[in-house]
């Protein structure tokens, strides 16, 4: 996945990654990336942390 924005908000994330945006804030928390709403701006590298995180979670899901 290919972003091209320096910054991104939970939302738009959410609608790339096709889930629910309270979803994602759950995986902010267990990741310690501070986020409190769907309009919660998020770098890069925090997208790609979470982005990481849902694809380790859908190989051991499809497994």
């Amino acid at each position: 996945m290919t972003f091209h924005a320096t910054k991104l908000r939970i939302r738009e994330l959410a609608q790339a990654l096709q889930v629910d945006p309270s979803d994602v804030i759950a995986i902010c928390i267990l990741l310690d990336i501070p986020a409190s709403s769907p309009l919660t701006s998020l770098t890069i590298e925090q997208c790609k942390k979470i982005t990481d995180y849902y694809e380790k979670y859908d190989k051991i899901k499809i497994d």
